[in-house]
């Protein structure tokens, strides 16, 4: 008689548990299971037996790490399932990044979402960059359930919602490969020493008329107004729909290159800021898709005009004062009325772990092999490491102090682009900051002259070091700091080289058309 097989879903159904539990079991020889593929299968007459017998049959361990959790529903999980049903949602889209920040989603019905909630949602994490081996694949998306949203172009027909994930092992500890954890700690670290990291973000991008060559759909300029123009359409739109998911926007604007955009999501605490990050992207695309046009992160996609950055302006506000002190903290650690630039001791330190760590963390805030195509002189782009206050060509720059505004010290690094995994950036940007305050920093003399001006002689004079040139040079910094080590852990800091220098081998051996132009007539 052919022996007949379950999967972890069917064997779920019929003990009354989630199909994660099924897998726990299996993974602890409480249930007994073969490999087909990369999936596992449990033989059928193992499942088929009545509850009592089952009891009797099956020996479940009692460790904490492999018992089905008690099924807890919070207060926020609450009002997820009360807004469910109230506004008639069907679809709630669990949204995590992989380890290069590219969004990824797991769809489940209203009638999955309790169970979601208390337990996650199992999925094979083989196939997501960055995540687990075929081996140990299965892991949990835990819904964060105050990250739900409605996205609001659903209401009318198919409603539906979204909430951000953390990525669990089957243990429900944090996964290893899990960037919004890595957010996650460093927010930690920062909170340790009493302090809020809170940023705000300038999203640049651009918009063409399809994805496969960069045609521009307008020629204005910066801060233009076009009569009768669909692009700021689009802006409006894209606009209206985040504001409406709770996402404050201080502006919105026309770049400097033709058919170059920017959006300012209002400055808040790092891991909400790295979600509305995530969110703004996605809901550019869309809106852009719903109007026949193409929206591009990529930082460089025209020759000979500026690239798409996302300068970030960072500051640490004091975490003390308990519930009074809010989600942003309670006052500007950056800012002291007595300093020449208004300034704090913590302020230099930061901006000094910056500029010292800059060259190790520059692969991962300028991730692609494109986004050294940006960071060239004469674009507004960062090429050497420099602080000041007026000088756009600087690395890090800080805003001249309007009196009575104290809350809007800050300091703008400006190496940035908005391809990057804004979790992973925003932590290296953290950690390195706070390695200043801690390690007590001293800050360099401010670089006020504009850079790409300078001899070389005077450059040398002031010693000043120049980012890394290309991707390459950017993961051999990356590769030998124990510092980026740390703030990554073992993993994601392994697994991003790894997918890194995979980049930059497929792109070195490409043939370009600028080569096939110069050289082919001449060699």
């Amino acid at each position: 008689m052919k022996k007949e097989y379950l999967s972890p879903t069917e064997a779920a159904k019929i003990l009354g548990i989630s199909r994660q539990a099924v897998i726990d079991r299996i993974k602890h020889g409480a249930i007994s299971a073969e490999k087909a593929g990369r999936q596992y299968i449990i033989p059928k007459d193992l499942i088929k037996l009545d509850k009592k017998a089952r009891a009797k049959r099956i020996k479940i361990p009692t460790s904490p790490s492999t018992i089905e959790p008690k099924e807890e529903i919070t207060q926020d999980a609450k009002e997820v399932l009360t807004s469910v049903e109230k506004h008639g949602i069907k679809t709630i889209q669990l949204w995590f990044v992989d380890i290069l920040g590219i969004l990824k989603c797991v769809s489940i019905t209203e009638g999955e979402l309790k169970e979601a909630l208390a337990h996650g949602k199992g999925f094979d994490g083989s196939s997501v960059a960055g995540f687990a081996e075929a081996e140990e694949s299965d892991i949990i998306a835990k819904p964060d359930p105050t990250t739900f949203k409605i996205l609001p172009w659903t209401k009318e027909t198919n409603p539906t919602a979204r909430m951000f994930c953390d990525i669990l092992n089957p243990d429900r500890s944090p996964y290893d490969g899990d960037t919004r954890h890595v957010l996650k700690r460093a927010i930690s670290r920062a909170k340790k020493l009493g302090f809020v990291f809170n940023v705000g973000p300038e999203i640049e991008y651009f918009y063409f008329k399809g994805d496969k060559k960069p045609e521009i759909i307008d020629e204005g300029s910066y801060f233009e107004l076009i009569p009768n123009d669909l692009a700021n359409t689009l802006r409006n739109q894209t606009v209206r729909i985040l504001e409406d998911m709770g996402i404050t926007m201080e502006a919105t604007h026309h770049e400097v290159a033709p058919s170059q955009h920017e959006i300012d999501p209002k400055y808040t605490d790092a891991l909400t800021a790295a979600d509305n990050v995530i969110t703004s992207k996605y809901v550019i695309k869309e809106v852009a898709q719903q109007h026949g046009v193409y929206a591009t992160f990529m930082p460089k996609p025209l020759f000979g005009v500026n690239g798409s950055g996302m300068h970030v302006h960072q500051s640490l506000f004091s975490a003390r004062g308990g519930s009074a002190a809010g989600r942003h903290g309670h006052k500007n650690a950056f800012f002291d009325p007595k300093d020449k630039y208004h300034l704090s001791t913590t302020a230099k330190q930061f901006i000094a772990g910056q500029l010292k760590h800059a060259r190790e963390i520059s692969s991962l805030v300028a991730q692609w092999v494109n986004s050294y195509k940006r960071l060239v002189a004469g674009y507004e782009a960062p090429v050497y490491i420099s602080w000041a206050q007026k000088n756009r060509t600087a690395l890090i720059r800080v805003p001249v102090y309007r009196p009575g505004n104290e809350k809007a010290t800050r300091v703008e690094l400006r190496c940035p682009d908005p391809a990057c995994n804004p979790y992973l950036a925003f932590a290296v940007m953290l950690a390195a900051g706070l390695e200043g305050v801690e390690s007590r920093y001293k800050i360099p003399e401010p670089v006020e002259p504009n850079i790409y001006h300078m001899a070389m002689e005077e450059r040398e004079r002031r010693k000043l070091t120049p980012l890394p040139g290309n991707l390459f040079e950017a993961i051999l910094e990356t590769e030998k700091s124990k510092f980026v080590k740390d703030a990554l852990g073992e993993h994601i800091f392994s697994r991003f080289l790894f997918n890194k220098k995979k980049e930059w081998e497929e792109y070195r051996i490409q043939i370009s058309q600028h080569e096939i132009k110069k050289y082919l007539p001449l060699l």
